[in-house]
């Protein structure tokens, strides 16, 4: 055991931990004395406080990066938890195969994409992660190792999907994989003048491309409200016989400056000239990197939001009313000046995740980037919480680090259920913040 200062990826949170690992999926739970609690930990990916347990233990997961079995005829793969995404994509992609669904970053662990149910550009046609897992075994504080999968251990499957690791250590998993030709998108990028422009663009492009996802600029207003851009894709059906290449080289952000880089000037130019350099429609080949992963080629780029980091703010409003509460909370951000560079919207299916605490439903997701300022930015996130929980929504945990518990326990209603699959040595900050008032 060692002891270790952890971050959040936002970067908002850090704290001393004890460190324990797990060196082989075979290793037995570890004597945790004398801390109160541990959290499973992958590669801290989360941006809030759901991948920390200050002033506790994490159990590192990041030893168990082995595959055990990989069939290149199904595409039925079993390996650790520890598992980077960008690993199988090394391994699957040149055999015909590719992850069902994939977060915008691919330095996420096979462990945490089940404790967090991540999804992806594709929710309406996959689902989320946890769909596509067929088994995993998880390790108990008390020794007993448990398998679960839809069909067997059905409860603990579902607690442990989108259970933020607080049901236990998850050591290995087999996931179905989808076929693909290769590695290139069949990519579509179209500018849009509003939220109206967008609607109608996501309508349009439900039956005919698996991809879809939008960049908004959340400082515009009035008739401009909700413009954007939207790229929609589909895994190339030919290999080009001048295939786009992958983007090798990888940029880094070497310090964090003594202020945060994006702010409101920065903004307005940044998002001014995204906008104005797209082309109204422009088709083309590109690989899946760039498609899916383009903040993978800038190293650290957290950095940029200054030592006193950052929030994402990312919520889903149901299809009933959803478009009206985006509309809304658009108008509070242009207002507030308090824009963000990397706004995402997307809309959600009517596929259901299989996890208790999992956070899609069918209805639209804004995700938003904020640097942190304090006061200012919370009065904001007051007015963007009312606006989400009086339509029924939610925010998600692991983007999250200042959701107050009661707008976790309206948006999850099934946390009472969950929190008796909890690890009696499992606990997390965020855990203890969302239970804390109950």
């Amino acid at each position: 055991m060692a002891s270790q200062t952890i971050s959040s990826w936002g970067r908002l949170f850090s704290g001393e931990h004890g460190v324990f690992c797990l060196k082989s999926r075979y290793d037995p739970f570890p004597n945790i004395t004398p801390f109160s609690s541990v959290l499973p930990y992958g590669n801290g990916r989360s941006y809030g406080d759901s991948c920390l347990n200050v002033g506790a233990a994490v159990l590192s997961s990041r030893f168990l990066d082995r595959f055990i079995d990989f069939d290149p005829q199904t595409g039925l793969l079993r390996c650790e938890s520890g598992v980077l995404l960008a690993d199988i994509l090394r391994l699957v992609v040149p055999r015909g195969w590719f992850v069902p669904v994939t977060p915008g970053t691919a330095y996420v662990t096979v462990g945490g994409a089940i404790a967090n149910d991540i999804h992806g550009k594709n929710h309406r046609r996959a689902g989320t992660f946890s769909r596509h897992v067929r088994r995993f075994e998880l390790l108990r504080s008390n020794g007993e190792r448990m398998m679960c999968a839809p069909e067997e251990n059905a409860s603990w499957f579902a607690a442990t999907a989108g259970g933020l690791g607080l049901t236990g250590v998850i050591t290995w998993a087999e996931i179905q994989l989808r076929r693909v030709i290769g590695p290139l998108m069949d990519v579509e990028t179209i500018r849009f003048a509003n939220l109206n422009e967008f609607m109608a663009l996501c309508a349009e492009s439900n039956c005919d491309f698996e991809y879809t996802v939008a960049w908004i600029d959340c400082l515009s207003k009035g008739r401009h409200l909700g413009r954007g851009v939207l790229r929609r894709a589909n895994h190339a059906e030919l290999l080009a016989a001048k295939s786009p290449r992958p983007r090798r080289q990888r940029f880094s952000v070497p310090f964090t400056p003594p202020f945060s880089l994006v702010n409101l000037t920065s903004l307005r130019l940044m998002n001014t000239a995204y906008y104005r350099l797209q082309r109204r429609n422009q088709r083309r080949i590109e690989h899946f990197e760039s498609f899916f992963y383009p903040l993978d080629h800038v190293l650290c780029w957290n950095r940029l939001y200054g030592p006193r980091g950052m929030h994402q703010y990312q919520c889903v409003v149901p299809s009933a009313g959803g478009r009206e509460a985006i509309e809304a909370l658009l108008e509070a951000i242009a207002r507030s000046g308090k824009g963000s560079f990397l706004a995402v919207l997307k809309s959600f299916g009517e596929l259901n995740s299989p996890g208790m605490l999992s956070f899609p439903r069918a209805g639209l997701t804004l995700a938003l980037d904020f640097p942190n300022r304090g006061t200012g930015i919370d009065q904001l996130f007051s007015q963007l919480d009312g606006i989400v929980q009086s339509v029924g929504g939610r925010l998600y945990p692991a983007k999250d680090g200042r959701m107050p518990g009661k707008l976790f326990r309206s948006g999850y209603p099934r946390w009472q259920e969950f929190s008796r699959f909890v690890d009696p040595r499992c606990s997390s900050s965020f855990w203890r913040r969302v239970m804390a008032d109950v």
